[in-house]
């Protein structure tokens, strides 16, 4: 499972171009800097690949 930021993310959809399982979409909200940020969906296996793909260290894989 992943924590993410909504206020540090900046939309870059680098988490959801890599994630294996498809668990990360974009929401239709903005944040308070204006970005669309990245939302989190059922189905993560821990692989951390979004973790190191932000740029802006925005998502906290949480041990469940």
């Amino acid at each position: 499972m992943i924590e993410i930021d909504i206020e540090k993310c900046k939309g870059c959809k680098l988490c959801i171009e890599n994630c294996p399982k498809d668990c990360i979409d974009l929401s239709s909200q903005v944040n308070k800097k204006g970005y669309f940020y990245a939302v989190s969906k059922h189905g993560c296996i821990n692989c951390r690949f979004c973790a190191m793909m932000c740029p802006d260290a925005c998502i906290e894989v949480l041990r469940e």
